[in-house]
């Protein structure tokens, strides 16, 4: 698929095609932005994870060279590898970026949310996401 587009600055009108993908990441920037000027406290879900590491690569394109508006957001359930949290810190570090953690292992400990038999705590994510959402007065949440 192709989108036609008139080019920019060339008085002609002549069209090119955007490729499908360039259309994609177009609209992707474009809603990036929209969020940023109609939103006061935007965050971005980051879990180290493919899906949101193009989110944030969208978001830095987005916006450069300034930084990006807006946080990001790490619900760590505690079963993410040493590697993942350090990629996560040092893409933090390296754009400048705030980030907020919230930890499903601190609910556990305080006794609000309890281990499932099956070991997996990707369903325990939802308290920890909600209340940090509140907490922080997040009004828009990209993921």
């Amino acid at each position: 698929m192709t989108t036609t587009v008139a080019a920019h600055g060339e008085g002609t009108g002549t069209p090119y095609a955007l490729s499908h993908l360039d259309a994609l990441e177009s609209e992707a920037v474009h809603i990036f932005r929209e969020v940023a000027g109609e939103f006061e406290r935007p965050v971005i879900l980051f879990s180290g994870g493919k899906d949101s590491i193009v989110m944030l690569h969208l978001a830095l394109k987005g916006f450069a060279p300034a930084a990006i508006p807006f946080s990001l957001l790490h619900v760590d359930t505690g079963h993410n590898f040493p590697e993942v949290l350090e990629y996560r810190d040092r893409v933090v570090a390296a754009h400048g970026l705030r980030l907020h953690v919230a930890s499903v292992q601190d609910y556990i400990d305080r006794g609000v949310l309890r281990e499932r038999p099956d070991g997996t705590r990707n369903p325990l994510q939802t308290v920890p996401l909600t209340e940090k959402i509140q907490n922080e007065k997040f009004d828009a949440v990209f993921g």
